[in-house]
């Protein structure tokens, strides 16, 4: 996809403030900090067809409203991905304004992610394909954050989440 060049200014401006990581560093940074963050700016249907393996979704129209339910401490470290790496650091950008100060923007974003034979989920490649559809509802119904325990969704009961 060709930008245009006002959004090129803004990305580049952006990416003057921010910080990007390779895919192998992702990797390996994900290996080191368990609770390091892998997330998914892209729009829900980007999402729903593949995403990394082990990301998060908040996109990038809804990370600034979600962003502070969703990971509260914000020393947390995040890395984020787009499909080129262009909404990522825009995202990373607002991020770091809001007073996160531990983000990443993935070099490359999912197309990198693709090239480097990282790995990939679908909705079919879960155990249990319920499972994942189950947590799209409850994103969609905003109380993924919630503790919930033995919560049935769409006559089913394959949403179980353990207390945090």
């Amino acid at each position: 996809m060709k930008h245009s060049e006002g959004f090129l200014n803004v990305v580049n401006d952006a990416k003057s403030r921010i910080r990007e990581v390779t895919v192998a560093e992702t990797q390996e940074r994900m290996r080191e900090n368990p609770q390091a963050k892998l997330i998914d700016v892209r729009e829900d249907n980007e999402w729903e067809a593949a995403h990394a393996t082990g990301a998060v979704h908040l996109g990038k129209g809804i990370i600034e409203r979600d962003i502070e339910t969703t990971v509260p401490d914000k020393d947390t470290e995040l890395i984020l991905y787009c499909g080129g790496g262009f909404r990522s650091a825009l995202a990373a950008d607002v991020l770091q304004t809001m007073g996160y100060t531990n983000v990443f923007s993935l070099a490359g974003g999912w197309r990198a992610w693709k090239e480097a034979g990282a790995g990939v989920e679908q909705a079919t490649d879960y155990p249990d394909s319920k499972l994942h559809l189950c947590n799209l509802w409850l994103k969609k119904l905003r109380i993924q954050n919630e503790p919930q325990t033995g919560f049935a969704v769409h006559g089913t009961t394959c949403c179980q989440r353990q207390s945090r």
